[in-house]
């Protein structure tokens, strides 16, 4: 097996979900795309490609391996960077570019530091490669046939170097394209809440296994993890930024995250898919909305229109694709509900009660004594869930430390169930992840549970489960230490808070 299949096979164990092609589908399949003038955007091939092996030069003397698409001609173009990452996949990563390269631009297709022919020690979303990165853009930016307009787009590892460098401000940057990118390494991929995720590991060990020892040396937020992230920078993400996400995906937070930061200069565009480019799942969108964002911020094409709205979001299980002003939606408001020590979830909460669920200590998932399970009664109307919903546990411990995981469900009136979020968090790191604060055995502590983003329809009829536990196989590792935790419930006790429209 080639090395670019041992990794994309690695990248796909670690995330459990399919890889999809490299290029971005001219069509949908399975589902509508959005009534807007930006999806459906294309204009015809008017040049075909010309590809060279250069090596570009960086500022410590090093090299990158790169593949240069250009158009057959003369003059200068606006260049892409496409899908910077350690795949060493460079074949198919032009084939997919070439889309771009007929139309007008140069596509630079490269192997970052320490993965195929660039030289030196492979460090994921380091300081040294997010510099490359920011050398490799401004080298594009200003050879002769380059118009020093450089966008930069990626999915997954080429998401977050494209957010990562997009903080850097290269001055030859003009827009970035990230897809199922994130906004920190280490709370949307590495420590879950604060707990190490297992889903990771295979990745790690196949990609980069010097980070087996590194990320575990490192278990609180501090400055090797800022290093990595797009959050600590924030405010340096200032260039016209197109957010690709998936409600199925498992970096969505980070996503809109980075929207509710930015919303001035960020878009954010949120489909029904899994892990990966759209292309070939259903609602797809296609090659245009790409297309058009770099014709109107590289090219500078008056006609190449921008999302009609900021956000663009497909309604699970619901209407389809919506388009709004901001997110949560205008119009989305609160519901606060209480968990019962009956199993019940209302919005009055019952009387003052506790019960007790043992601690998870084997690494698969756990049994029914591991967990309490809470349901609403089926509802009588539609119910969408558009934002968080936000668990305030309140828990005691036997042990030392705890970890709680809050899973929510949609349970159809046949019983079938399907997740519709999750979140995480260890109780030493109640106060956030720059600081594990012990914890009493014994003592109640009110711990706040977010969990990932949803745009969710829970039909008239089905019912919201929410099930506390100490573990989420394969999501987070079981390593809180063993004993029992007890929820307190019904009045005063723990509650949902949830984002609905």
């Amino acid at each position: 097996m080639s090395p670019a299949r041992v990794l994309a096979a690695a990248l796909t164990a670690a995330l459990t979900l399919p890889l999809t092609a490299h290029a971005p589908a001219s069509a949908a399949t399975g589902g509508e795309t959005p009534a807007d003038p930006f999806f459906s955007y294309d204009r015809p091939a008017t040049y075909a490609v010309r590809t060279e092996r250069v090596s570009v030069p960086l500022r410590d003397g090093g090299h990158l391996a790169c593949d240069l698409h250009r158009p057959d001609a003369g003059g200068r173009f606006p260049v892409i960077v496409y899908d910077y990452t350690a795949y060493d996949d460079l074949a198919n990563l032009g084939k997919a570019a070439a889309y771009y390269v007929t139309r007008g631009y140069v596509a630079a297709v490269c192997n970052a530091r320490g993965s195929g022919d660039s030289p030196g020690r492979l460090d994921p979303f380091s300081a040294q490669e997010q510099h490359d990165n920011y050398d490799l853009i401004e080298w594009l930016g200003t050879r002769p046939w380059s118009t020093g307009k450089v966008g930069q787009m990626g999915l997954s590892y080429g998401g977050h170097s494209t957010l990562l460098v997009a903080v850097n401000k290269p001055p030859h940057l003009a827009a970035i394209i990230p897809v199922d990118g994130i906004s920190d390494w280490y709370e949307n991929t590495i420590y879950r809440g604060g707990i190490y995720s297992a889903r990771i590991r295979d990745w790690q060990r196949q990609v980069a296994p010097d980070t087996l020892t590194t990320y575990a040396r490192h278990p609180l937020y501090d400055d090797y993890w800022r290093e990595r992230s797009v959050k600590a920078r924030w405010e340096n993400l200032d260039v016209p930024t197109l957010e690709i996400a998936g409600w199925r995906d498992r970096y969505r937070a980070g996503m809109v995250e980075n929207f509710l930061a930015r919303p001035g200069n960020v878009w954010l565009v949120a489909g029904p898919w899994e892990h990966g480019w759209p292309a070939g799942q259903p609602a797809a969108i296609g090659n245009g909305a790409y297309l058009a964002w770099w014709d109107r911020w590289l090219a500078g094409r008056d006609d190449a229109p921008l999302p009609a709205a900021k956000v663009t979001s497909y309604e699970m299980e619901g209407a389809g694709w919506r388009q709004f002003r901001s997110w949560p939606p205008p119009g989305a408001r609160t519901r606060r509900l209480g968990l019962n020590a009956d199993g019940t979830i209302t919005a009055r909460p019952g009387a003052q009660a506790t019960r007790t669920f043992t601690v998870n200590t084997d690494p698969g998932p756990g049994t029914a004594g591991e967990r309490l399970t809470f349901q609403t009664e089926p509802y009588q109307r539609d119910l969408v869930l558009a934002g968080d919903i936000t668990a305030r546990v309140k828990a005691a411990f036997t042990a030392a430390d705890g970890n709680i995981a809050v899973i929510a469900e949609d349970v159809a009136p046949d019983g079938t169930a399907t997740r519709i979020t999750q979140g995480w968090l260890k109780a030493s790191h109640r106060f956030g992840h720059e600081r594990a604060v012990p914890v009493r055995p014994g003592r109640t502590y009110e711990l706040d549970v977010t969990t990932w983003p949803v745009h969710y329809r829970l039909a008239a009829g089905h019912r919201l489960r929410i099930t506390v536990a100490s573990d989420d196989y394969p999501e987070i590792d079981s390593d809180a230490p063993a004993g029992q935790v007890k929820l307190r419930l019904g009045r005063g006790g723990t509650e949902l808070r949830l984002t609905t429209r």
